[in-house]
């Protein structure tokens, strides 16, 4: 069959051979990999006519990208302050897999939230966001650390937004760290390290709210994210009944990633926030993963616990 478009495509760290022939069927091809594995895909259950095969093959051919809708910062609706708080991470089975701390302050208008994990097998999920909160939630900077045995390809990506500068350092095969330095066009709803602080602050009225995320797939990659409310859910705290809406986080890679990704298996997983609402709203849970293909985690407010030595002391 003859190739009617032909690309490189690359999706979250996965390089493959992509190319269209003519009958609308996809050849995936990886590279760099030691397993010989082809994949053939008819595209025609997916295009309602010739014209979306025509527009694939353009994109294909062109490197479209489908043109994200007009970038909106947050406007705030309830202040952030200083805390410090405690988490744990969890399997489905509620395994504990790492404790996490939230350090929070504030100076004027400006916050800088810091949330780090600390896994029991010694590996580190560190995150610092600065940003203000004067009218709209604004990100300032932010650096995201995650290595160990718990990631199988460690991260360090740094954030300048003033600059629109992007760092990320990564480890190459032959075991040498790299460092990767772009400028780029950062938008206004830009919110790394941000999402749980989004999320406080939308209105469940509001059917969806979209913003922006910046990956390193190694390479800086700029997705949007649409966040829909999904309806109040029941818990309890001590035995005393709560309600919290659940918000619901697509990941919109668009263009031909966005297109070809669910096809091949490469779509990110929803992630699920868990917000009470309220003056002032407070988180209740997330789940997701913490990097691309990686298990489903759940992240959940802790409580200190008190060994029976300590509160029979206290009590004399």
């Amino acid at each position: 069959m003859s190739t009617v478009g032909q690309q490189l495509l690359c999706l979250q760290s996965s390089c493959y051979d992509f190319r269209v022939e003519v009958g609308a069927v996809a050849i995936f091809e990886p590279l760099h990999s030691s397993r010989k594995m082809r994949m053939k895909i008819s595209l025609a259950p997916h295009f309602r006519s010739w014209s979306w095969s025509v527009a694939v093959v353009c994109a294909l051919q062109l490197g479209w990208s489908t043109p994200g809708a007009l970038a909106e910062p947050v406007p705030v609706r309830s202040l952030e302050g200083t805390l410090h708080g405690f988490l744990a991470l969890r399997t489905e089975s509620g395994r504990v897999l790492a404790v996490g701390d939230l350090f929070q302050t504030v100076r004027g208008d400006q916050v800088t939230a810091r949330l780090i994990f600390r896994f029991k097998d010694g590996s580190v999920d560190d995150e610092t966001a600065v940003y203000s909160q004067r009218g709209n939630f604004q990100l300032i900077s932010s650096h995201h650390v995650q290595q160990g045995p718990f990631f199988p390809h460690p991260m360090d990506l740094s954030i300048d937004v003033g600059k629109g500068q992007v760092t990320v350092r990564s480890i190459g095969k032959d075991g040498k760290e790299e460092v990767t330095t772009e400028h780029l066009d950062l938008p206004p709803d830009l919110y790394n390290g941000l999402i749980t602080t989004v999320a406080k602050n939308l209105s469940p009225d509001t059917p969806v709210t979209k913003i922006a995320m910046l990956v390193a797939t190694p390479k800086p990659r700029l997705v949007k994210l649409a966040i829909s409310p999904r309806g109040e859910e029941s818990f309890s705290v001590q035995g005393s009944p709560r309600k919290a809406m659940r918000f619901e986080i697509k990941f919109e890679l668009g263009g031909v990633a966005g297109l070809v990704a669910p096809l091949i298996g490469k779509q990110p997983p929803d992630i699920q926030i868990w917000i009470l609402g309220g003056e002032p709203p407070a988180f209740v849970r997330e789940e997701g993963p913490r990097y691309q293909g990686g298990p489903i985690l759940s992240i959940q407010l802790t409580a200190p616990v008190w060994p029976r030595a300590s509160r029979s002391s206290s009590s004399r």
